[in-house]
């Protein structure tokens, strides 16, 4: 069994008597440990399909499940366990409170977790030692995302979810986000997957996952992924 398995879902959306198909026979597997890239267009389901594997959105057709347990059977207070222990999130914008410093956000998040991280140690990790004190106006754009970073790493969870984590940043601070969460997995053999519509990026996959009109149209493994510092776009 994979440590993820999608398993023909689908999604239907009612917009009054308006039936709208964001997902539609998707299947693919993820391997434990793997960093996966999900790319496709906009529109083409991958916010979706996020959505379900970290029990956001509940699926219309179909089955999920994560390390052996069946999310897609899971009722409400499940899958609220389930979002709190067992994945972490890095969306876009980085979603701090802007009224705590970058330390309470972190351990924050931490209060509702089975065994947590270090908050400290974890911002040590992710280059922010001198900045736990300052509060999110303070920090700079990638500074901000670091910070979410680690409040979901602090969390310990099996799998980490990032939609379009670089999205609001300039190149250079993008690039960096990515090298951090490619280091991330590698050290500590943590599940990610990322959202992208920048197909430069599957060349840092382990397993990329390519999603069209949605559904996925290919899966395809690396068996060399390149270090995001020698990827250019």
């Amino acid at each position: 069994m994979a440590f993820v398995e999608f398993r023909n879902v689908g999604k239907t959306y009612h917009m009054g008597e308006v039936e709208i198909r964001a997902l539609h026979d998707t299947t693919f597997d993820v391997e434990k440990g793997e960093l996966v890239v999900i790319v496709g267009p906009s529109g083409a389901g991958k916010t979706t399909l996020l959505n379900i594997l970290g029990g956001m959105d509940v699926l219309t057709t179909g089955t999920v499940t994560l390390d052996g347990q069946e999310i897609s059977a899971m009722n409400r207070k499940q899958l609220t366990q389930y979002r709190r222990f067992d994945v972490g999130f890095v969306f876009q914008f980085y979603n701090l409170i802007g009224n705590l410093t970058a330390l309470e956000n972190v351990e924050l998040a931490n209060q509702i977790c089975r065994e947590p991280l270090d908050a400290a140690q974890v911002l040590r990790e992710v280059g922010l030692e001198e900045r736990m004190k300052n509060f999110p106006s303070q920090l700079s754009g990638g500074e901000q995302q670091r910070v979410a970073i680690a409040r979901a790493l602090a969390k310990n969870p099996k799998l980490l979810l990032c939609d379009e984590p670089t999205g609001a940043l300039d190149y250079q601070t993008g690039k960096a986000i990515l090298q951090l969460l490619q280091d991330t997995g590698r050290r500590t053999g943590m599940t990610i997957i990322i959202i992208t519509h920048n197909s430069a990026l599957t060349s840092m996959a382990d397993r990329v996952i390519r999603v069209k009109n949605g559904t996925v149209s290919s899966v395809t493994l690396n068996e060399h992924p390149q270090n995001i510092a020698e990827i250019e776009w």
